[in-house]
């Protein structure tokens, strides 16, 4: 796996996003391809390839994803009707870039978690 992504570009701003939310530790902003209303990627501003390789020093930055989710949702006037919470780990789990990521869905019913 790479230590570059296309998200390290977004977090040094090297190509552009609708960026929702920053700080020190994450970076929100709208995914180019939404699969609902609101769709948007919260990110480590740390490179964690995977799930599978988040460390013990790791838990600030991932109770953050969580806190930012729940200020964006509100933000975005989707917390009292709901969203979903998505992270994606490897192929099989449909991950496709690999630097650890939120997807934050909402604005709409959502339909079943998988399709047979």
């Amino acid at each position: 796996m790479t230590e570059e992504t296309i998200f390290s570009k977004i977090i040094r701003k090297e190509i552009p996003a609708d960026i929702v939310y920053e700080d020190g530790l994450v970076t929100a902003f709208r995914d180019i391809n939404p699969q609902a209303p609101t769709h948007i990627l919260i990110i480590p501003n740390k490179l964690i390839p995977t799930v599978n390789d988040v460390k013990p020093e790791d838990e600030l930055v991932l109770g953050r994803l969580f806190v930012v989710a729940a200020k964006i949702a509100v933000e975005e006037g989707i917390a009292e009707s709901g969203y979903r919470l998505i992270i994606n780990c490897n192929k099989d789990g449909g991950q496709e870039v690999f630097h650890l990521h939120m997807h934050i869905l909402g604005g709409r019913k959502l339909g079943p978690m998988l399709s047979s």
